[in-house]
C-alpha cells in the first residue's frame, strides 16, 4: 500500500494503481455507477499531450533568449515533459481506463475529471521514467502534469474534441440511412399503397413517396449535422480559470490550440473571446437540439414501418425482418425490436436536451458547475443516435419487404381510391361508389363495372401508379 496526502488529509492506495487521493475522494463523494465515456477520457488525454508538447517548445524558446534558472519561475524539465506526453499518447489509445474511476455524474464543474487524467498520466510517467507511483517528487499530478491548464479549459475542450469526433461519426451513418432508403425507393418506386391521415384512410400513394419523404428529411439531418462542428469547434483552452489566461504564458495561449488542432485533424480553433468560452454552454444546447431533430426523423421512420408491418394493418403489406424470439410464452411471436430500439433511443435524447438546456441556463457567472453532466448526456445522445442508425440501416432497411401484388390489391379496395376520380366524375358520383364498394367489400373496378361511370379502358389508364402519383393533373389526362 502507499499513502497520498492532500490539504483534506491522507489516504491508503493500492501500489499499483494509477489513480489517487483526488479520484478516491471523488468516487466517496460521489457514489453515482454510470461510467465515464470512454471517447471524453481518450480526448482528455489528447488534449493534455497537445499542453505538454506546446510546454516543451515554450521552455525550450525561453531558454534560448533567458537564463531560466536565474527567473523566478517553475520550469518543467523537457525529460518529465516527453515522459507525460509518452503515458498521455497511451491514454489516447485507451489504455489505463481501468484506472479512470470518476463516476459520469460528479460535482465540482469537472476537476474530479481532470484530476483522474493527471493521476494516470502522472502515474504512468513515473513508471516510464523508473519511479513507482506516488513517488510525485519527481513527477507531480497536479505540478507537473496540470502545467499551464485548469479544469476550466482542459475539460470543456476535450469533450468537444469528443463530440466532433462522434459527430462525424454520425454523419456516416446519417449517409447510410440515407442510402438504404433511396435504395428503397428506387426498388419500389410505383408500388402502390393506400396513404393515411389521421390513421384512416387517405388517397393512393405509392411506396417510393414514403420513402422520398424518408429520404429528404435524413438529407436535411445530414446537412444540418454537418454544420455542427462550426458550432462547437471554439475552444477555450490556454484560457485558464475563467479565461483570462491567468498563470498562462502568452506563448501558450497562442500555440496550443494550433497544436492540437494539428494533433486531433480537427478544425479546433481558439476563441477570441476566452471568458464567453468558458462560460457558456449555449454551442451545445444548439448542437444537441439539432441532434435531437435526427431523433424525431428516426422516430418517425420507424414508427411507421412498424406500423404498416403490424398485425393491426391488415394488409400485411410491409415486413420487417424478424431478428429474435418476441416471447417466452407465446410461441411464435416476433416482436419489433429494432424500431423499439430506435424510439427509446430517440426518447432517451429528448430527455438529454431538457437536461442540456436547462443545466447550461444553470452557468454562475464565469463558470458552469454542471459541465460534466452535460457532456456526458451530449456524448450519450450522439453516441445513441450511431448505434440506433446502424441498427436501422443493417437489420431493419436492408432487409425490409414489400408485397407488392397484396398493396396494389389494398389499393384498388380501398373506398380512398375513388377520390382520383372526382375531377372526371365529381364528389357526389365518387362517394357513391366509394359506398358501394365498402358495403359489398369489392373493388373499384367492379364497383365501376356496376355503377358504368368511367369508361372500362380510361379507368384502368387513370389508376396507374405513374398516374395517381404526377403531382397534379392535366385536362389531356380525361380525354
Amino acid at each position: 500500500m502507499r499513502r497520498e496526502k492532500d490539504f483534506l488529509g491522507e489516504k491508503e492506495l493500492d501500489d499499483n494503481v494509477l489513480y489517487g487521493i483526488h479520484s478516491v475522494r471523488a468516487c466517496e463523494n460521489f457514489p453515482d455507477t454510470t461510467p465515464f465515456h470512454d471517447e471524453w477520457y481518450r480526448a482528455m488525454a489528447l488534449t493534455k499531450r497537445a499542453c505538454y508538447l506546446t510546454a516543451a517548445a515554450f521552455f525550450s524558446e525561453a531558454g534560448k533568449q533567458y537564463d531560466l534558472e536565474k527567473l523566478n519561475i517553475r520550469v518543467v524539465g523537457s525529460d518529465t515533459l516527453e515522459a507525460l506526453a509518452a503515458a498521455a499518447a497511451e491514454c489516447e489509445e485507451g489504455k489505463h481506463f481501468e484506472d479512470f474511476i470518476v463516476p459520469a455524474i460528479s460535482g465540482g464543474a469537472g476537476t474530479s475529471i481532470n484530476m483522474n487524467v493527471n493521476e494516470i498520466i502522472a502515474n504512468r510517467a513515473l513508471l516510464l521514467t523508473g519511479s513507482l507511483p506516488g513517488d510525485y517528487h519527481h513527477i507531480d499530478p497536479i505540478e507537473d502534469a496540470n502545467i499551464f491548464q485548469s479544469t476550466n479549459d482542459v475539460v470543456p475542450t476535450a469533450l468537444r474534441v469528443a463530440a466532433m469526433r462522434l459527430l462525424l461519426e454520425l454523419e456516416e451513418v446519417i449517409n447510410e440511412l440515407r442510402s438504404a432508403v433511396e435504395d428503397l425507393e428506387k426498388r419500389y418506386r410505383n408500388t402502390l399503397r393506400t396513404a393515411y391521415t389521421q390513421m384512416q384512410e387517405a388517397v393512393p400513394s405509392t411506396f417510393g413517396r414514403l420513402f422520398s419523404s424518408y429520404s429528404d428529411a435524413l438529407a436535411r439531418d445530414w446537412w444540418r449535422v454537418s454544420k455542427c462542428l462550426e458550432r462547437i469547434k471554439v475552444v477555450n483552452l490556454g484560457g485558464s480559470a475563467i479565461g483570462t489566461s491567468i498563470t498562462v504564458p502568452k506563448y501558450f495561449v497562442a500555440e496550443v490550440v494550433p497544436r492540437l488542432q494539428q494533433l486531433s485533424g480537427l478544425p479546433v480553433t481558439r476563441g477570441e473571446n476566452l471568458s464567453d468560452a468558458t462560460s457558456n454552454l449555449d454551442p451545445f444546447v444548439e448542437v444537441h437540439g439539432i441532434i435531437k431533430a435526427h431523433a424525431v426523423t428516426m422516430e418517425k421512420m420507424v414508427s411507421d414501418l412498424r406500423l404498416l408491418a403490424s398485425d393491426i394493418h391488415g394488409t400485411h403489406s410491409v415486413t420487417i425482418p424478424m431478428k429474435q424470439t418476441g416471447s417466452s410464452i407465446m410461441p411464435g411471436k416476433v416482436n419489433p425490436v429494432i424500431p423499439e430500439f430506435v424510439v427509446s433511443c430517440s426518447h432517451r435524447v429528448y430527455s438529454n436536451d431538457q437536461l442540456i438546456a436547462t443545466l447550461s441556463g444553470q452557468g454562475c457567472l464565469e463558470l458552469n458547475a454542471y459541465l460534466p453532466v452535460t457532456g456526458h448526456a451530449l456524448l450519450e445522445s450522439l453516441k445513441l443516435l450511431i448505434a440506433s442508425g446502424k441498427a436501422a440501416a443493417s437489420h431493419m432497411l436492408a432487409e425490409l419487404g414489400v408485397d407488392q401484388d397484396a398493396s396494389e390489391a389494398a389499393v384498388m379496395s380501398s373506398p380512398s381510391v375513388t377520390t382520383a376520380l372526382l375531377p372526371l366524375i365529381g364528389y357526389g358520383k365518387a362517394a357513391e361508389m366509394a359506398s358501394l364498394m365498402k358495403k359489398e367489400k369489392i373493388d373499384i373496378f367492379e364497383a365501376n363495372g356496376r355503377l358504368g361511370y368511367v369508361e372500362p379502358a380510361k379507368l384502368k389508364e387513370l389508376l396507374r401508379p405513374e398516374n395517381l402519383v404526377q403531382g397534379g393533373y392535366r385536362l389531356k389526362d380525361f380525354i
